[in-house]
């Protein structure tokens, strides 16, 4: 059974910076497409970034030239750096593993941006 452990999320002012983490474990992380997606309240569930098995990355438009995915494959990790963070960025953000038919999620964790 794959599991998702997301962390650092947090309370951060905007302009702020804060990094994201998901470990992974039950499944052979390197040939997962690994993404990040966020809820805000009263919102639909959002993709904001991909990272295929073999490094490629996508963004929506809403975050493209302030955050980075990365995977570190060695850790069964997958990262979400968030700079330039503005209130509208307020949301829990989710980690999802897709492997073929098979996607499993993290409980999510929360990132406030301040005004």
């Amino acid at each position: 059974q794959v599991q998702l452990v997301e962390s650092g999320g947090g309370l951060v002012q905007a302009g702020g910076s804060l990094r994201l983490s998901c470990a992974a474990s039950g499944t052979i992380f390197s040939i997962n497409h690994m993404f990040w997606h966020r809820q805000a309240p009263g919102s639909q569930r959002e993709l904001v970034a991909a990272i295929t098995s073999s490094g490629i990355t996508n963004y929506s438009d809403s975050v493209k030239g302030r955050f980075t995915i990365s995977r570190d494959n060695a850790k069964n990790t997958v990262y979400l750096q968030m700079n330039s963070l503005k209130p509208e960025d307020t949301a829990v953000y989710y980690c999802r593993a897709v492997l073929g038919t098979r996607s499993s999620w993290g409980q999510g964790t929360q990132v406030t941006v301040s005004s």
